[in-house]
């Protein structure tokens, strides 16, 4: 055999296969074992037949095999088989083997011809057997028959690619003789998984039906479409043989004498036939599974190892103890108190390298959500112009008034101090939401609790709820504050004697240094705001179209440049004098458009007047706003876009007017500045930092006050399969240890064979290419030899080949690829 000492390797995958089996779907492990892939009607069967000595696999037209059989034969001193789905029972009987085959592909396919991947696993015991495992997998066929799906040919290749793929699997590929063997499928499945050809075995039936004056001597040689480990021959029964119940040791001696007696392969017959085959197969199979059995052992530790702790918490886990059931209550609500706050304050254990979440999105609310919405609700120009000449003519009634009224100050500034509510309401809308956000993401770690999961959910969005509301009232009474009184001896307040200085000593450009309604002041010089990707939606096809660019916003300037490398300067932009307006999205781009101009009407960049740019999504786009509201370019204002501020007839009007309009400005900035300093405080006060202890010291006794703390704790059918998965998985990785333990791995192996052209499988390029057709061998003209076959002089042919004109480029038959076709609703 050439593996002494190792003769019990092959059981010893067999046991591992029945340790894994007991765990599942949930320990799926690749064990070296031997897949028989070919067509229907190649043999495989009758191969499988001669190896046990026995018949005892379903036969019969069509498709007959539709479940994978794992086959595990065993040598032993005496005879029967067992099923793994039969535990117990010994079969001795062959003709009751094959009946429940027959029944358990019915109960697992159905009686429709299907087929399935759920696969049937056998031990034959027998003392004429050597060790093997081998699949027999469904045959590769072309046309579905009857009721079966139209995708079979589909399905059957996916059934087989899962098997043949891994690399611990040999692959026997079995050929009719009296066909094509560029053109088998068996091959060609082969070739795509294994393409250096290290795991495939060739095997040719039906040497004996080949039409007289052919053989297949020079592919049994391995000099005609070689493979890496050769080709086999054998001969099965034929049908006529089988109908008439002819024993399969009878058939084995008719194989023996048939290469003996054969001319084309007297002198190889010792290297031919089924007991020739089952002893190389035994012999690469043990050699693979010597190989593979140290990376195999290695894989089953770290997944042992991965598992350990797990596997002790449910070991030690028993869900109907009360007390294990509140210890695990409080462990829970702990743990929930720990994530909420480091999702929070940033501290989490795993960093979100994609997306913004807790905290951080909190902040983005907080510092430029918020502050965006307040230059949203300002009134344009030209509208607040207009009310402040009512409110002073109206305040003057009959009489012209010679002095600038009060009333009409504080009328206007209480009714912008009034629009800061709705803004303020949609800051605390928008926290809480993401406080709920949060909570959701944290409670998400109960899922195998159910109840806890549903009831803790509940418990602290209510909560957060009420929270909501009493910041509601807080900061509307904080607005009603400001109303309340109107403080024009504030220090920060321009007020009228000051105003008349400033104008004085001012101009239009220096009006800009007096903080403006936006209460957004300006930064220092050359910091950087914003940094990212924008593409430049306007230029046109001519000159390179729209292209993406890397920008950075400082507090002076816009820039881009090629890449973020920062290394290629396109374009910098002065903030001087721009505004921002909305662009409308086109109807067939997905990216969201602002634009930025010249309130002088200037060019922006080069012949453009205003510049467009695009974002990916909303959240880049109001983030790169608020970055330019922070860098003092506002959106553009009513007036811009209209008519231009109302003009005045009176002179003197217009002097009160511009009065007004100053000091509202002035006032409004302190407001701002208040409110914007204020809201995120009250907020994380009154609903973050509340929300946060609620969790931490309230929670728990809430849940306590439900009065079913035991049912809160009943575990989901998903936690319970899992715990006994995770436990089934750990006890078989620990026994197939152990049955790797009790072998020694000492051994003498035989050296793969040296690596052969097999680019025929593909397609031929050779001056001659040969063709089977109607069990005639053609000659195709001599592949590369292999180095321990001697070899022929090129233009010759072996005995009994007849030589055919040329046939250039014939290109096999490739295995399908394409979708399969739609399965019909009616037969």
């Amino acid at each position: 055999m050439g593996n002494r000492g190792m003769e019990d390797l092959i059981p010893l995958v067999d046991r591992l296969q029945e340790a894994l089996s007991r765990a599942g779907r949930c320990c799926s492990l690749h064990l070296p074992q031997i897949a028989v892939v070919g067509g229907q009607s190649a043999g495989k069967s009758s191969v499988l037949e001669n190896f046990v000595g026995r018949d005892f696999l379903p036969r019969g037209s069509g498709i007959v095999t539709r479940t994978p059989l794992i086959l595990q034969l065993l040598n032993s001193n005496s005879e029967y088989g067992e099923f793994f789905h039969c535990k117990g029972k010994k079969f001795t009987d062959f003709d009751e083997i094959r009946q429940e085959i027959e029944a358990e592909t019915c109960r697992i396919t159905g009686s429709n011809k299907g087929i399935c991947p759920v696969p049937i696993t056998l031990k034959i015991f027998s003392p004429h057997v050597l060790n093997l495992t081998l699949v027999d997998l469904p045959g590769i066929t072309k046309v579905p028959v009857g009721d079966q799906p139209a995708d079979i040919e589909y399905q059957i290749r996916d059934i087989i690619m899962q098997y043949i793929c891994k690399e611990n699997c040999l692959i026997l590929a079995v050929t009719p003789a009296n066909t094509d063997l560029a053109n088998s499928d068996a091959l060609k499945l082969a070739k795509d998984v294994d393409p250096q050809g290290q795991r495939t075995i060739g095997v040719i039936t039906k040497l004996d039906l080949m039409d007289e004056g052919t053989n297949a001597r020079e592919i049994l040689e391995n000099r005609l479409l070689p493979l890496r480990r050769g080709y086999v021959g054998v001969v099965n029964r034929s049908q006529k043989d089988i109908d008439g119940k002819k024993d399969i040791k009878a058939a084995l001696e008719s194989e023996k004498q048939f290469f003996l007696s054969h001319p084309a392969y007297r002198h190889m017959a010792q290297n031919m036939g089924t007991p020739y085959l089952q002893k190389i197969l035994n012999q690469q199979l043990t050699n693979h599974i010597r190989d593979t059995l140290p990376a195999f052992c290695s894989h089953l530790q770290s997944q042992l190892l991965a598992l350990n702790k797990e596997a002790e918490e449910y070991r030690q886990f028993n869900p109907d103890d009360p007390a294990r059931r509140t210890k695990t209550l409080l462990q829970l609500v702990q743990r929930m108190a720990v994530d909420f706050e480091k999702l929070l304050e940033g501290s989490g254990d795993k960093v979100d390298t994609f997306n913004l979440s807790g905290g951080a999105r909190i902040n983005k609310i907080f510092h430029e959500r918020f502050p965006y919405e307040l230059v949203k609700i300002e009134s344009d120009e030209r509208k607040l112009r207009q009310e402040i000449n009512y409110a002073i003519r109206n305040i003057h009634g009959v009489r012209t008034g010679l002095f600038t009224p009060d009333l009409a100050f504080e009328a206007i500034v209480k009714k912008q101090i009034s629009s800061l509510k709705a803004p303020c309401i949609k800051f605390i809308d928008l926290v809480s939401q993401e406080l709920i956000t949060t909570v959701d993401q944290c409670v998400s770690k109960l899922s195998s609790f159910p109840k806890l999961q549903n009831e803790t959910e509940r418990i602290v969005i209510n909560e957060i709820q009420e929270q909501k509301s009493k910041c509601r009232e807080q900061v509307l009474l904080l607005i009603d504050i400001q109303l309340a009184y109107i403080n024009t001896k504030h220090e920060d307040f321009i007020g009228f004697t000051n105003y008349h200085q400033a104008h004085n000593q001012n101009n239009a450009n220096n009006l800009a240094q007096i903080p403006r309604i936006e209460g957004v002041a300006k930064l220092s010089s050359r910091i950087v705001i914003h940094k990212g990707w924008l593409t430049i939606n306007n230029i046109g096809i001519m000159k390179g179209g729209a292209r993406e660019y890397w920008f950075i916003l400082s507090t002076d300037s816009l820039s881009w440049f090629k890449d973020e490398e920062e290394k290629e300067k396109k374009y910098m932009l002065p903030l001087d004098n721009l505004k921002l307006r909305n662009v409308e999205k086109g109807f067939m781009s997905s990216k969201l458009v602002f634009a930025i101009f010249n309130t002088e009407s200037r060019n922006v960049y080069k012949d453009h007047r205003c510049l467009e740019l695009a974002c990916n999504s909303q959240e880049e786009l109001d983030s790169w706003k608020a970055s330019l509201l922070r860098a003092g370019v506002y959106p553009e204002k009513a007036e811009e876009k209209e008519n231009g501020p109302e003009t005045f007839t009176d002179p003197h009007l217009e002097r009160q007017v511009e009065t007004i309009r100053n000091l509202v400005d002035s006032y409004m900035h302190i407001i701002y500045k208040t409110v914007r300093d204020l809201m995120p405080k009250t907020v994380m006060h009154l609903m973050i930092n509340s929300v946060k202890e609620f969790i931490s010291s309230e929670l728990l006794a809430q849940l306590y006050a439900l009065g079913e703390c035991t049912a809160l704790m009943d575990e989901s059918l998903e936690q319970r399969q899992h715990r006994e998965e995770v436990l089934c998985k750990h006890a078989a990785l620990k026994e197939a240890l152990a049955v790797i333990g009790e072998i020694s791995t000492s051994t003498c192996s035989t050296p793969l064979p040296p690596p052969v052209d097999s680019s025929w499988i593909k397609h031929s390029n050779h001056p001659k290419n040969s063709s089977q057709t109607g069990g005639k061998l053609v000659d195709r003209g001599h592949a590369p030899p292999v180095p321990w076959v001697s070899r022929v002089r090129p233009g010759t042919s072996s005995n009994n080949f007849h030589q055919l004109p040329h046939q250039h480029n014939r290109t096999p038959t490739s295995v399908p690829r394409r979708q399969p076709p739609p399965i019909p609703n009616g037969k």
